[in-house]
């Protein structure tokens, strides 16, 4: 018997959604977004120097245009006289006389050519057409033959006139811009990298408490004896400093209050239990005898280990020691075997480590443990990094089941089990793994589970061997 070939079987015709093509303005848009950066000390000087920046330059522009201005209108205003009485010179001497002239009369704005025709178009900007007209204006009543404007020099005009006698001179005029000194150049460089210092000090000023808090809360770790912060500066750094220290001593405060609690808990606990332990001595049944046994030690295990882990929450007070981590991992070993557990050891350290010892056996022990319940085949991998890094990796690696990926992260949460049938001997109690996790934190250590392709589950600690 077939099944009919659908759109979502191996037989029908497969329909893929069509990817949407990303437009050219997100692609600018990511990129932009990828050029700004990332950290708000730089994103706020970026702001300021760049605004001031500017400013700057929108004032230097505004009064470079006013000082242009002022300077056209003075050219104007005086030009096209002097123009109209080098004209009124020329025409009154003898035509012999004439090109000795020329020379004096010349000026950096304009000169004069006897005979021929001027050439270029009619004026095509506002300014050359208002100073074309001004020049024409002042030469009255000189005929004016041809007003062109020739592309050299820029915008310059070519005006001819013709004299009382009948001959032509053609006046080559020009604007002239504003010069502008190089020291004020200088002068605006020095102005931008003062106010770009400013803005660096001043953004610093803020950010740099920022920052402190930051890698204050990051130092926060498990054991809660982070360093506190310096309460100085301004009023607000400083209130927040001393919001920070105070949250720390009182977090600290409540975690001890815990680990006292089930302390005494635990305390309590033992004395009941081993009145129980031995009143079941004293029952003639031994089957119901023995279940009691088995209750009464699930009730210890369960105590302990739920201690430990609030010990763990609470902080590792280990120091970190100089230690030989292969043989540490190696007398792991020996005392699985000895036990009846097989466990093999893959790789070497090669050199001896900082680390805190009996924590990293606890990690090391619960990791194991765990893997031996659901797996026959594990598996102690250990690959040491170079010496510039100075990380040590250490997995453990199972045959077993693995875990569904979206409960990877869940299972490092204390009495959190898969095993759904909350059974003890299959499940445990659901503290192993989130002891370890806890006090691979405490070390600095970093402990994650991930399946792998061909089957089982691997629990890797990358730590730091310094």
């Amino acid at each position: 018997m077939g099944f009919p070939a659908g759109p979502g079987s191996i037989n029908g015709p497969m329909s893929k959604p069509a990817s949407p093509s990303r437009s050219p303005a997100n692609e600018r848009l990511g990129v932009l977004r990828r050029l700004v950066p990332r950290s708000l000390f730089a994103r706020v000087t970026l702001i300021i120097v760049v605004g001031l920046a500017i400013a700057q330059l929108l004032t230097f522009a505004a009064i470079r245009y006013e000082r242009d201005m002022a300077m056209r209108e003075l050219m104007m205003i005086g030009i096209e006289r002097d123009i109209a009485s080098s004209v009124a010179i020329l025409d009154r001497l003898p035509a012999a006389e004439r090109p000795g002239w020329l020379e004096r009369l010349e000026r950096r704005n304009y000169r004069f050519v006897l005979g021929g025709t001027a050439e270029g178009g009619d004026p095509q900007s506002l300014l050359s057409r208002q100073f074309a007209t001004a020049i024409v204006d002042a030469m009255r009543p000189f005929q004016i033959v041809k007003v062109g404007q020739v592309a050299r020099p820029h915008e310059g005009l070519q005006i001819q006139v013709r004299l009382s006698d009948g001959s032509s001179v053609v006046v080559h005029a020009m604007r002239v811009g504003m010069p502008v000194s190089r020291w004020v150049m200088w002068v605006l460089v020095i102005q931008l990298l003062v106010l770009a210092v400013c803005g660096w000090f001043a953004v610093r000023l803020v950010t740099r408490p920022l920052a402190e808090l930051a890698a204050a809360a990051d130092d926060l770790g498990p054991d809660l004896k982070a360093q506190k912060l310096t309460e100085e500066g301004p009023t607000e750094v400083a209130h927040a400093a001393r919001a920070f220290n105070a949250m720390q001593q009182r977090i600290g405060g409540y975690m001890s209050e815990r680990v006292e609690i089930l302390a005494a808990i635990s305390h309590d606990l033992q004395t009941p239990i081993t009145r129980m332990r031995l009143r079941t001595d004293l029952m003639d049944d031994e089957h119901d005898r023995g279940k009691f046994r088995q209750d009464l030690d699930e009730m210890n295990s369960l105590v302990r280990e739920g201690v430990t882990y609030a010990r763990t929450l609470h902080g590792a007070t280990e120091p970190p020691l100089r230690m030989d981590a292969d043989a540490l991992l190696e007398s792991m070993v020996a005392d699985y075997e000895d036990a009846g557990k097989r466990v093999h050891l893959e790789g070497r350290v090669g050199a001896p480590i900082v680390s805190r010892p009996n924590a990293l056996r606890r990690i090391v022990m619960n990791l194991v443990d765990n893997a031996l319940i659901f797996g026959s085949d594990v598996r102690l991998r250990v690959q040491a990094g170079d010496g510039q890094l100075g990380q040590l990796v250490i997995a453990v690696i199972d045959n077993g089941p693995g875990i569904p990926p979206d409960e990877l992260d869940a299972v490092l949460k204390p009495f959190y089990r898969v095993e759904s049938s909350r059974n003890r001997s299959t499940g445990g109690t659901g503290l192993g793994l989130a002891i370890a996790h806890q006090l691979a934190m405490a070390m600095g250590a970093e402990l994650k589970l991930q399946n792998r392709p061909e089957g089982g589950l691997e629990a890797r600690l990358t730590m730091s061997t310094r």
